[in-house]
């Protein structure tokens, strides 16, 4: 009994030692385990801050590659004529301001006249524009008539017509009314919703907006034109601000529809001025055309900058129904 008793004891003895081993093994791997934890986020935090660095100087790249040419641009306004060709980098060891005074001066008019010329076509651009296009969107989108689909059909066929299809025709019928060498060509168009690009945003924009509004107006008394600019014009704010971004820069960059209809040159805008810095028969000033050049693209940014964020909403809102 006693060796029986003993062996019993001895027994358990040895099997609580196992047990105790077995429980400080995973014991010790788990402490293992917590230590290397820590260690494999300080590497995948590293790897992430490598990662985000090359992107970013991937895009730094790219956007110096972008802005050269403007880059260029800059320094070679201020450079003589013989260096502007000789010298593709960006410093200037000896500034030629003197290229802002030949060119601000250097033609017929004062430059000053060409920027009032282009101001005034942007301005009854938009004008017409953001009044025109909005009212026909506000037709599309909100009234039944008959023919509807298929002006409408038109009206999206106008997107896909580059303009030198119309433009000899256009001209043709200008130049029959001896509307040539004014502003009229360039400003009635817009004044009748030939921009199909603007007219499908308002559309689009519209139709986003509950018919809700349209029914109160209704129940109040309220006809389309009230509905049109009482309701509806005041929340198609972003919509307008991207009229009014894209139609200054398209008709502020617009060469070949202002050198058709434009020959004299107290009429001459921002493009065709400075394409009379260069004369094939003749000496081309480069550098103050270049420095006219510069001060041409300030308006551009000014109106970039303020009108981003109307910019950017306006293509966003107008997305989706």
């Amino acid at each position: 009994m006693t060796d029986a008793t003993l062996n019993i004891k001895a027994n358990a003895k040895a099997a609580k030692r196992a047990a105790v081993s077995a429980t400080t093994v995973p014991a010790s791997s788990a402490g293992a385990s917590d230590v290397s934890i820590p260690e494999y986020k300080d590497k995948n935090k590293v790897r992430n801050i490598v990662v985000q660095i090359i992107k970013q100087l991937v895009v730094l790249a790219i956007a110096l590659v972008m802005l050269y040419p403007i880059l260029w641009m800059i320094a070679s306004s201020l450079r003589k004529p013989n260096e502007i060709f000789t010298n593709m980098g960006l410093w200037v060891a000896h500034p030629q301001w003197k290229n802002y005074v030949d060119g601000w001066f250097g033609l017929s008019q004062p430059f000053g006249r060409y920027f009032l010329n282009s101001l005034l076509l942007v301005a009854c651009a938009i004008v017409g524009n953001v009044i025109t296009c909005s009212m026909a969107a506000y037709a599309f989108a909100r009234l039944n008539f008959k023919g509807r689909p298929l002006m409408f059909g038109f009206m999206l066929l106008m997107l896909m017509i580059p303009i030198h299809v119309v433009i000899i025709p256009q001209y043709i019928i200008w130049n029959s009314l001896s509307m040539i060498n004014t502003y009229i060509p360039l400003i009635v168009p817009k004044f009748l919703a030939m921009d199909g690009f603007f007219t499908f945003l308002f559309y689009q924009f519209i139709r986003g907006l509950p018919r809700d509004l349209d029914e109160a107006a209704k129940i109040d008394g309220a006809g389309h034109w009230r509905i049109y600019w009482q309701i509806l014009m005041p929340l198609m704010k972003p919509a307008i601000g991207t009229t009014a971004v894209f139609t200054f820069m398209w008709t502020w960059n617009d060469f070949f529809s202002q050198l058709i209809y434009l020959t004299d040159p107290k009429l001459y805008t921002v493009p065709i001025a400075l394409r009379a810095f260069i004369d094939a028969t003749s000496k081309s000033s480069y550098g103050p055309m270049f420095a006219m050049s510069v001060l041409s693209m300030i308006p551009l940014f000014i109106v970039f900058c303020f009108g981003q964020k109307y910019l950017v909403e306006g293509i966003a809102t107008t997305g989706g129904k």
